[in-house]
């Protein structure tokens, strides 16, 4: 196992669709994986795209911690996941807004609006698909993970960009996000 380099906003490999992966259960994809968790892992990541490690593959690695639930119905601690060739959709058409980071933007956060419930399925690397709904930040770290298989940084779904800030700022001077949005609706 390697410790791959994580691209960086601007870079074109963030900014493009990544290609559906052929043979999941070939060994390139199961070492390119070993190497995406690793990374994860070594940046204190919450989940990773093939893309933010330079391969423009239709992969993403995610886990949710017990930490980081909700206390949205159907929420809930999510083991680590390997998806090939996910598949995501809404479920419903409520929406909710949450801070974001991410390892391909460093130093930033901002308050991104995404679904609340989604439904997704995708291939493991045993071949065999995987299939689940998700609520809460569950869904928000895949619908996160896999905006970055079509090109997209959380900073472009980002609807009030007085949302947005280096974390030393933010921690420094904390936003109040209802009265920021008091008499908006979410997008």
């Amino acid at each position: 196992m390697a410790l791959l380099k994580i691209a960086r906003m601007g870079n074109p490999v963030l900014r493009t669709r990544a290609a559906e992966v052929a043979d999941p259960t070939a060994p390139w994809v199961r070492r390119l994986v070993a190497d995406m968790i690793e990374t994860m892992a070594d940046a204190g990541g919450t989940g990773i795209a093939a893309p933010q490690v330079h391969a423009p593959h239709r992969i993403v690695v995610f886990e949710v911690g017990g930490e980081r639930i909700t206390d949205v119905p159907g929420d809930g601690e999510q083991e680590l996941t390997v998806l090939i060739n996910p598949v995501v959709e809404p479920v419903g058409d409520e929406r909710v807004l949450g801070w974001e980071g991410c390892l391909s933007v460093p130093g930033l956060r901002g308050v991104v609006p995404r679904y609340l419930r989604v439904r997704y399925r995708g291939v493991g690397l045993d071949g065999e698909t995987i299939a689940r709904e998700a609520a809460g930040f569950h869904a928000r770290v895949v619908q996160h993970e896999c905006d970055h298989l079509d090109g997209i940084l959380y900073p472009q779904r980002i609807t009030d960009h007085r949302m947005l800030g280096f974390v030393e700022e933010l921690q420094r001077h904390p936003l109040d996000v209802a009265e920021l949005l008091a008499g908006t609706e979410v997008a």
